[in-house]
């Protein structure tokens, strides 16, 4: 199990993300659309979904929507 995410929420409730064709990403979870992302991160993100295996691109996707640190983590 990794330690990012031990909960398994990631895989129990996975983020769905669509790209445009103007270089935009549209990420959604449980439906909902909860984040757009343009520009320069757009292209970082894109990028680190095409190269990641499945578990990568839902800690990016994660990172991205700032849904990742609540700051109640153990340290």
């Amino acid at each position: 199990m990794s330690k990012v995410d031990k909960r398994g929420r990631l895989a129990d409730d996975p983020f769905e993300y669509r790209v445009t064709k103007n270089g935009q990403v549209f990420i959604s979870r449980g439906g909902r659309q909860v984040s757009t992302i343009a520009g320069a991160r757009a292209e970082r993100l894109i990028r680190d979904l095409k190269n990641g295996d499945e578990q990568a691109r839902q800690l990016a996707l994660a990172k991205a929507t700032g849904n990742y640190r609540h700051s109640n983590e153990r340290r």
